[in-house]
């Protein structure tokens, strides 16, 4: 017999964090009959509803089913009680972000909007400081090249302040990311041994690599929960693809500007990548097509969460902090690089400052935000894979 430990104080915790409704469930399974994606055996989100009205925090936070659900919403729209089993997954999922990794300060201030300021004085300190120490190398905060042009290595330069920092910050959340995922994982308790007819049972790796090039690739659970879902599957995949896009360039600049660097301490000169690049140039184009996509993904997702009935499905911090920090990326990304050609430089000094603090944001504080399901989320689905617990 299994002792059951329930927490009065979980309970409260999850309604504050969006699972305020879930006193309204009286177990009908309308969610679990409708998920399309659900498992056949023990589906959810059913079980999740009691235990959570239960408080067994231990047997939610140990629930790989939780990171299953893609929340589509389609179990909210015909909750007969408004009960919204999809915003309850969606908050267990939150409190799983806060609890994986430290320091727990971050988790606190990423759960309210009161602590909205403190995450953004962080990088907003260490950026202002060094505007001031190289507009006294400048002699000016607004500096402008010998002939004439805005360049926001003159107050930001990449070789001794931006990369160094965001090498830094990028390995601990790294760091961060290995620690969450291998907690998250000892967490997950298997349902039973699960029989292979016909093969052997695939690998950890196999799993992965079918995760990612099945599901995480393509959205395609994003069109297994319905047609009615497009646009939310649009949106999604067009932001994934400008990050990506954003991402390779990103890459590509770091090493066409660092590896000359490194052969030439060996001797080996070479001609390396520098910025700003011409407007012609593939890597630049590839990079505007980027922030484009990555503008239609953010209105599509903005417009279909506004869209969204509160009484079925609501809203919560986690997913406007997410998506305001993206719009502010994009927004004054497109904006530095449109400020500098023009060389309005009052104006596109403090827009790279502000652009560097919304990217800090969401690099830093990665494993904290809902942004990091995309990391625990694909380890999930590859533990359930490995189980069987998805259908393979």
């Amino acid at each position: 017999m299994q002792r059951l430990n329930p927490d009065p104080q979980f309970v409260r915790e999850l309604q504050g964090v969006g699972g305020d409704a879930l006193t309204k469930c009286y177990q009908c399974a309308t969610c679990s009959v409708a998920c399309p994606i659900s498992p056949s055996s023990q589906p959810y989100p059913r079980k999740e509803m009691i235990w959570a009205q239960w408080g067994l925090k231990d047997k939610l936070m140990s629930d790989v089913d939780v990171w299953l659900c893609h929340n589509c919403g389609t179990c909210s729209d015909l909750c007969p009680r408004g009960a919204r089993p999809g915003d309850l997954l969606a908050a267990i999922r939150n409190m799983t972000y806060r609890s994986l990794v430290g320091p727990s300060v971050f988790a606190k201030w990423m759960s309210s909007p009161k602590y909205l300021p403190m995450l953004a004085v962080i990088p907003a300190i260490l950026f202002l400081v060094i505007w001031g120490i190289m507009a006294g190398v400048n002699g000016t905060l607004f500096p402008l090249t010998e002939d004439g042009h805005v360049v926001y290595g003159l107050i930001f330069p990449g070789d001794y302040t931006i990369d160094p920092i965001f090498i830094l910050v990028t390995i601990y959340v790294l760091v961060a990311f290995y620690t969450g995922v291998t907690r998250l994982l000892k967490r997950f308790k298997p349902e039973g041994e699960v029989i292979y007819v016909g093969g052997k049972k695939p690998s950890v790796i196999r799993c992965l690599w079918d995760t990612i090039v099945g599901e995480i690739v393509t959205h395609k659970k994003f069109a297994d929960c319905g047609e009615d879902k497009a646009p939310r599957k649009i949106g999604h995949l067009a932001i994934f693809y400008a990050f990506i896009a954003l991402a390779v360039v990103t890459s590509i600049v770091a090493w066409g500007h660092w590896l000359p660097v490194f052969l030439g301490w060996g001797g080996i000169e070479i001609h390396g990548i520098h910025t700003p690049m011409p407007q012609a140039f593939p890597v630049k184009v590839l990079a505007n097509f980027g922030a484009i996509l990555g503008l239609v993904g953010l209105t599509v997702l903005t417009a279909n969460r506004v869209a969204k009935d509160p009484k079925k499905t609501e809203s919560n911090y986690y997913d406007w902090y997410l998506l305001g920090v993206i719009w502010v990326i994009f927004l004054t990304g497109i904006g530095c690089e449109l400020l500098r050609l023009a060389n309005f430089k009052y104006l596109a000094y403090p827009t790279y400052f502000v652009h560097l603090v919304a990217v800090f944001m969401l690099i830093g504080y990665l494993p904290w935000s809902k942004l990091g399901h995309l990391v625990y989320r694909t380890a999930a689905l590859t533990y359930a894979r490995y189980l069987g617990r998805k259908v393979m």
